[in-house]
């Protein structure tokens, strides 16, 4: 396994921890991968370690009174206490397994806010989200009376915290935010915005699929409240997730799902629940991803996060000025000092997904569409866009094979 030094961030190395990366495609093109915002590819390590787990010591968690059961056991606590660590939790109790982002930002609709919220309440949310960190929000208020208000967004993309005030009243019980857009890399100020709901006496559930495996997470000393993201973005598998919640809110919370494992005692008209994390994992969890998600933390932070960060900005900073450089392309959002690595873009006289299709036969994946953001897309007035977004084991040479199929797609097009 690569360990990047802290001055010298060695990509080549990297990369070879990556089996895919290696691979030819289609007329012996090679792979140019440009879509970690949608899921990351798995360095051998995680692959390794799900192979390790199937191969010797497969057991269901927390019932098997043997060795194998016992080995999974301890495996799946060590990944919790991982990611503990990795996000700076308190507690390894509030630590949640869960399917993903999805399933983590649902648990808070239904087992907090639609047991809390009632009418006057607010949540605040803006355009920017996923649908997975707006449409549960819809949910809620509609099930409770509460009211969904927005915060609107500047020309460029960003929060327009001009009359953040007026927003953020005794009204507000919760503030739901991404702490990076998924479509215009937007990275938000999450300290800032927490101290100002929880002044007000309300609470912040960051949406964290697109910056916790970018740049450091610290969710008690930015003050987080709720914090959902997922494995398969984290260079983990599919599958799984986590719910960081602080320990008196999950055990003022309803359970989301019920059935195994979540239960205290179970009578014939009632039951009682365990204690959390226990209470928010009915049935079997996903103990492998689990197991391989703990790995691909220890992979991360063999790299550090920082390196990846200022590597990736870099990367990102190169990709812009590419860009400017394709006649009748814009791109969308802030500037590189208020994003991620991710530019999203369109194209005069083109559309995203004949783009990406005319890009893809070239060995060049990108995403092409409404990116799960539709209330965004209707406010930037385009119906989809085209997406590359980077990650450290890209390269410039990656960047230019970009901007060499998107100058081939504009003589394909006959575009000016």
């Amino acid at each position: 396994m690569t360990t990047a030094s802290q001055t010298e961030f060695d990509v080549e190395a990297v990369r070879r921890d990556f089996p895919i990366l290696s691979q030819r495609l289609q007329h012996d093109r090679p792979l140019v991968y440009l879509d970690t915002a949608a899921t990351s590819q798995k360095p051998r390590v995680v692959i390794d370690k799900m192979v390790e787990c199937f191969e010797h010591y497969n057991s269901n968690v927390h019932r098997g009174i043997h060795q194998l059961g016992d080995r999974m056991t301890t495996e799946l606590e060590a990944a919790r206490e991982k990611v503990q660590r990795f996000i700076g939790a308190p507690e390894v109790d509030e630590i949640v397994f869960t399917s993903g982002t999805t399933m983590s930002l649902n648990m808070v609709a239904h087992g907090w806010a639609r047991k809390f919220l009632k009418p006057g309440d607010e949540v605040l949310v803006n355009a920017m989200e996923h649908h997975a960190n707006l449409v549960p929000w819809q949910l809620a208020v509609k099930a409770t009376g509460a009211t969904l208000k927005f915060i609107p967004l500047t020309a460029d993309g960003r929060l327009d915290l001009t009359n953040i005030d007026a927003l953020i009243t005794t009204k507000t019980k919760l503030l739901a935010v991404t702490a990076m857009s998924n479509v215009l890399g937007t990275i938000n100020p999450i300290d800032e915005l927490a101290q100002r709901v929880h002044a007000v006496g309300g609470l912040i559930c960051v949406d964290g699929a697109q910056s916790v495996p970018h740049d450091i997470t610290n969710v008690k000393t930015s003050g987080i409240d709720f914090l959902a993201f997922s494995g398969h973005k984290l260079y983990g598998p599919t599958g799984i997730g986590v719910l960081y919640a602080r320990k008196s809110l999950l055990e003022a919370m309803d359970p989301f799902l019920a059935g195994g494992h979540m239960i205290r005692e179970v009578f014939e008209q009632t039951s009682t629940w365990a204690d959390p994390p226990a209470k928010f994992e009915a049935g079997t969890c996903a103990f492998v991803e689990a197991v391989a998600l703990g790995t691909a933390i220890d992979y991360v932070q063999s790299l550090g996060l920082k390196a990846i960060s200022d590597y990736e900005h870099q990367l990102s900073a190169y990709a812009h000025r590419r860009l400017a450089e394709v006649s009748g392309l814009r791109v969308l959002g802030p500037g590189l000092e208020h994003k991620g690595a991710i530019a999203s873009f369109v194209v005069d006289g083109v559309h995203p997904h004949d783009l990406s299709d005319l890009l893809d036969r070239e060995g060049v994946a990108i995403r092409a569409g409404h990116h799960c953001t539709m209330p965004l897309h209707d406010l930037l007035e385009v119906t989809s866009t085209a997406r590359a977004s980077f990650a450290f084991y890209n390269t410039t040479g990656e960047v230019d094979a970009l901007i060499d199929a998107l100058q081939g797609a504009r003589k394909v097009f006959r575009l000016r």
